[in-house]
């Protein structure tokens, strides 16, 4: 359950908005294949994180040169892949309706931004005017860059906005730009520990109040 006041919403995108797990699952087995590393591993710390910072995690030994190599050839496969990418329970709907209420919205994910659009399309989320992506920041998340760039973007102070994340190393940077933040889905971490919490956005419901929005459901 949800009770908010926020001058602007920041949505994640893998997880939060749109489900990739087959193709994202699908890209780190074959990654994990290659350099003979637990696809499980992997995933359970890329979720959420730039695919260079999982690189240099697994491969610290290769030069800079060689892990963006294997990072490029990763990306491309990637973004034109759409097989079986769908919206997460309702979040074109409530996308959409923000949007139409006038609510400032950001997209800020760790992809980068042509992957992300074409992601969003094959969902069928509306893709938002002000877009955070990965080469558009220093440092990824957990880093709260990307959201703290986010909220300039809407021209509204982070702590107004309300964030929706999925994972933990997205968690943590949304906390950390002093966002209100969301967990959206099942998670259960340290992280999550006092968060509002979604399983989708189907109930809902936006109103203006004041200069700023109450979302409730």
């Amino acid at each position: 359950m949800i009770d908010i006041v926020a001058s602007g919403v920041l949505f994640d995108m893998d997880g939060t908005l749109v489900d990739s797990t087959a193709v994202v699952e699908g890209a780190w087995s074959r990654f994990g294949a290659e350099h003979g590393i637990d696809p499980a591993t992997i995933l359970g710390f890329s979720h959420g994180r730039q695919t260079i910072d999982t690189v240099q995690h697994f491969l610290p030994e290769l030069s800079l040169d060689e892990q963006q190599r294997i990072v490029d050839v990763m990306i491309a496969a990637e973004t034109d892949n759409v097989d079986g990418i769908t919206e997460v329970p309702g979040a074109a709907d409530f996308v959409s309706r923000l949007v139409d209420a006038g609510v400032p919205v950001a997209l800020v994910t760790s992809a980068p931004h042509e992957l992300a659009v074409n992601r969003m399309r094959a969902a069928g989320v509306h893709v938002p005017g002000a877009v955070v992506a990965s080469e558009d920041v220093e440092h990824g998340k957990p880093h709260p860059d990307g959201y703290l760039r986010g909220a300039a973007l809407l021209g509204v102070d982070a702590g107004d906005c309300v964030a929706f994340e999925d994972a933990p190393a997205g968690l943590e940077a949304a906390i950390a730009s002093g966002a209100t933040t969301v967990v959206v889905g099942p998670l259960e971490a340290a992280v999550t520990a006092g968060l509002y919490r979604v399983g989708g956005y189907d109930g809902i419901t936006v109103t203006r109040e004041g200069d700023a929005f109450r979302l409730r459901g």
